[in-house]
């Protein structure tokens, strides 16, 4: 009875400290944060998480972004991601992303919050709506010249 106790202890250990590769991070950033609604919105959502990895505020690599603890959303390191189209989709995506493509209008964006929300900051530019989110780079107040998030924009990134 010991040992069968013993593997599963040390089945349960080896569960904790699952190790996630870069790619696997992004295409969790990408299908839970932007809703899995476009190619235009995961790409924008990966473009954040590549702004935040070379930035040098952050951590350096796609999986210490993702995984930060209340930067994206709750259980984006545990949850089953299921919706079979929506997990080739983000595939391509993520993979498209970690070789260099960025969506053009993120820029050096490195936050964004879902595009029905209204913030009361005054250091909020904003730079794209797409993909159901509001991508915006904090700047000085006195250097703002977009302080609401635009109309959406969606199809502009290549397939």
């Amino acid at each position: 009875m010991k040992i069968p106790a013993m593997l599963l202890g040390l089945a349960l250990l080896a569960a904790c400290g699952q190790r996630h590769s870069e790619l696997d991070c992004m295409e969790r950033a990408m299908y839970f944060e932007s809703n899995r609604s476009s190619r235009d919105g995961m790409v924008a959502v990966g473009s954040v998480v590549m702004n935040r990895v070379e930035s040098g505020r952050y951590p350096g690599s796609v999986c210490g972004v993702v995984a930060q603890k209340g930067q994206f959303a709750p259980g984006v390191m545990s949850r089953d991601m299921t919706e079979a189209r929506s997990k080739r989709l983000t595939r391509e995506a993520a993979t498209s992303v970690l070789r260099g493509e960025r969506h053009p209008l993120v820029g050096s964006a490195q936050f964004f919050h879902a595009a029905s929300y209204r913030a009361g900051y005054n250091n909020m530019h904003y730079t794209v709506t797409t993909g159901g989110n509001a991508f915006y780079e904090r700047r000085r107040p006195e250097l703002v010249t977009q302080p609401a998030p635009m109309p959406p924009v969606e199809g502009i990134t290549r397939r």
